[in-house]
């Protein structure tokens, strides 16, 4: 986005952010502090975090982005050594930035693939701890989705997922802790945390509780002559943790697998009402458009209606997005992607200020390339944007972007 119309979109909203930067107090849940104000230096409106061909990583793809307790932003990716491919050699990197994304520390490796995939990754800050806990999924480096899918790899080599944590603010974590077993269904296929950052809700009876918007494949069912790489076998579902990400418990899951929403990459955000909204990429499911979505009144263990196509979101290509609640009753919820319906390109940011009913488009950040993106809160007026672009492809860097929050209508 040309710096004139970043500046033009300036506005002041009331309340904005508290409930993202964990500035309620609810009760039984000691509020967050946002930690210290982070000043941006003038002209740092974009940096680049990642760049292929750097650092050891022939791409970097897959961001996600977290603001810590005291106020360091962490830029997530996936490192992928060698090739650009989604299998293979790829280790799970971190950057911190502590001048609100303005500049950035050196590259670390967070979950090492050491010839295998690590990857998805999905953080957030625990509202108790201010520890940053981390969820990413792994399989073998031969273990391709479509083979998943097909049913062709032992499940030791399928995907798995892991959990870590990090005490000093993300300058180092624990490492990865397998909770396959309580969050996978036997049978399940294919399984994907996120992409994106996860959810801690902040207001309700399950104030606390860390969620994680997912999603998987089923096996056909026994007799039919499916394969199983069908997208119509794809479906969403949540992982949670009520006591910091020490444990989980599988939430709901959307087992329609009826073809025409194929509910797949979600992510998920807490409404001023307590809800949880969750939307998804509609993996070439039969209804139109490209994006659903659905809540929950109960923290991601059930929901109150399966997926259905999102219709004002249409424009949106087959890719992921992201969501974050932009604070207060009086607040916005976000989303973005990409904005060109049959390109990854133009990324671009949408409003909803009817708890995701309906969503109006605000702004387009970056006429170029673009593919996925995550959402993070800088400051009462001020959101970051981590997302994957280029000239002529979408995944030559990753990109960092301050972008003023576009008014409430």
């Amino acid at each position: 986005m040309r710096r004139a119309t970043v500046r033009s979109v300036r506005v002041v909203v009331l309340a904005l952010l508290v409930s993202a930067l964990g500035g309620l107090t609810v009760a039984g849940l000691a509020a967050v502090e946002p930690g210290p104000p982070v000043t941006a230096a003038a002209g740092c409106e974009v940096s680049v975090p990642y760049t292929a061909g750097t650092g050891g990583y022939a791409v970097y793809r897959i961001p996600a982005a977290v603001r810590t307790r005291a106020g360091t932003v962490l830029a997530f990716a996936e490192g992928r050594r060698g090739r650009a491919g989604d299998s293979g050699d790829i280790d799970v990197v971190v950057r911190r930035s502590a001048d609100g994304g303005c500049t950035w520390g050196p590259l670390r490796v967070v979950a090492a693939g050491d010839g295998d995939t690590r990857g998805n990754p999905a953080p957030v800050v625990d509202p108790r701890s201010g520890d940053v806990v981390l969820v990413s999924s792994y399989n073998g480096a031969e273990a391709t989705e479509r083979r998943i899918l097909r049913g062709e790899v032992p499940p030791a080599r399928g995907r798995r997922v892991f959990v870590q944590r990090s005490s000093d603010d993300g300058r180092t974590f624990s490492a990865p802790r397998e909770i396959t077993a309580r969050v996978k269904k036997p049978g399940w296929r294919w399984y994907a945390t996120g992409p994106g950052h996860a959810l801690a809700l902040t207001r309700g009876p399950h104030a606390g509780r860390l969620v994680v918007a997912a999603n998987h494949s089923a096996a056909p069912p026994e007799g039919s002559t499916d394969t199983g790489e069908e997208p119509g076998y794809y479906g969403a579902h949540a992982l949670y943790s009520d006591d910091g990400g020490r444990t989980w418990s599988l939430g709901f899951v959307d087992d329609t697998y009826d073809g025409f929403v194929n509910a797949n990459e979600s992510t998920a955000a807490q409404l001023p009402d307590g809800s949880v909204y969750f939307s998804s990429r509609d993996q070439l499911g039969a209804s139109p458009g490209n994006r659903a979505d659905a809540s929950s009144a109960d923290g991601g263990e059930s929901l109150d209606r399966p997926f259905a196509p999102q219709h004002s979101l249409d424009r949106v290509p087959v890719v992921q997005g992201s969501l974050l609640y932009a604070g207060g009753r009086d607040g916005v919820l976000l989303f973005s992607a990409p904005s060109v319906p049959d390109d990854r390109a133009e990324a671009a940011l949408w409003t909803s200020t009817d708890g995701g009913r309906t969503f109006t488009k605000a702004l387009t950040a970056d006429r170029r390339k673009a593919a996925y993106s995550d959402l993070v809160p800088l400051d009462r007026a001020t959101v970051g944007l981590l997302h994957e672009t280029g000239t002529r492809s979408p995944y030559e860097t990753v990109e960092f972007r301050r972008i003023p929050l576009p008014p409430v209508a």
